[in-house]
């Protein structure tokens, strides 16, 4: 079938592309910094993103990858590099979340121009092949009965993926913290080794780490953190359907950012490059092949962005990780 965009994108109207004519046409390749390391859901996106920019910018993107501090290295080199649309950032979640739950972040939520989103990414809360849940439902019946004893895997209790377990422990009612026990763990692929050694229950991780251990049937899938089913998934509901209103809004995402102040015909040359690549197969097949969901066109990213920033930080005075106000 033929790859899809995300048809339903919650809460923002997209962009208005039309209001925009190309004006320039770049002189010199340019830089893409993906604030991961090789190999990762960033990096994929961020080589995605360079191939399929191309034929529409006239010019190459090089990406390079910048790792460290949680994504704040690379997003740091970007917000001081000239604005001038040679440097640019494939900005993750993390952009929104690490200032959100770090004040001491070098790099604020909102130290960029925003150009547009480009994917969701999501994360799926799965549990091994041979559990006995066969439901959130069930999960969540079985951690309240466990009284603490069970344990889920996660990279850290304020990245993402400790947000998607704590959001979930937390709409169902339970203590985030102390309902059922963290175990960190560096990197999807560990992660995923611990579920499928019995040294964690569950976890809630990006779909890109599980999807071949849910397809060999070793994992077993219970929801998806995505603004829609995936279409890998689809008799997989996602956390809103179920009506778990924090989990609904927690999910993994890319976007590209530009440093602040990059000028207005810069900015209209890159958002008709995105406007082409909305319905770019290229664009659209990698997604897919990567477990993503297209978003270009369908969100007002600075509006996401500032949304995520006031979700992330609302969850992390909430669970006791930054003083309430």
């Amino acid at each position: 079938h033929a790859p899809r965009r995300a048809t339903n994108w919650p809460t923002f109207a997209p962009p208005q592309w039309q209001a925009f004519t190309p004006p320039l046409t770049p002189e010199k390749a340019v830089t893409l910094v993906v604030p991961y390391g090789p190999g990762g859901a960033s990096d994929l996106a961020g080589r995605a993103l360079s191939e399929s920019a191309k034929p529409y910018l006239g010019q190459p993107v090089t990406v390079v990858n910048k790792p460290g501090a949680g994504g704040m290295n690379g997003a740091r080199f970007v917000s001081d590099a000239d604005a001038d649309g040679y440097t640019m950032l494939l900005a993750r979640v993390g952009m929104a979340l690490t200032p959100a739950v770090n004040p001491q972040a070098t790099v604020d939520w909102d130290d960029y121009t925003f150009v547009g989103g480009l994917e969701a990414t999501p994360m799926i809360l799965a549990v091994k092949g041979d559990a006995s849940y066969d439901s959130v439902q069930d999960l969540v019946a079985a951690v309240k009965a466990a009284e603490g004893r069970m344990a889920y895997a996660a990279s850290g209790a304020t990245a993402i993926d400790g947000f998607t377990v704590q959001s979930l422990l937390s709409d169902a009612g339970l203590d985030p913290l102390t309902a059922a026990t963290l175990v960190p763990y560096k990197g999807g692929g560990a992660l995923a080794t611990a579920l499928l050694g019995g040294h964690v229950d569950f976890l809630a991780i990006s779909a890109g780490s599980l999807m071949p251990h849910i397809e060999s049937g070793s994992m077993k899938p219970l929801m998806v953190f995505a603004p829609e089913r995936m279409d890998k998934l689809p008799d997989v509901p996602t956390a809103a359907e179920l009506g778990f209103e924090q989990a609904g809004q927690v999910t993994g995402w890319s976007a590209l950012y530009a440093p602040k102040g990059l000028p207005e015909d810069v900015i209209a040359k890159w958002q008709d490059v995105l406007g082409q690549m909305a319905t770019d197969e290229t664009w659209l097949t990698l997604a897919e092949r990567r477990g993503s969901i297209s978003t270009v066109g369908a969100v007002d990213m600075p509006a996401y962005a500032k949304a995520q920033y006031e979700l992330f930080n609302g969850l992390a005075k909430k669970f006791g990780y930054l003083p309430a106000e």
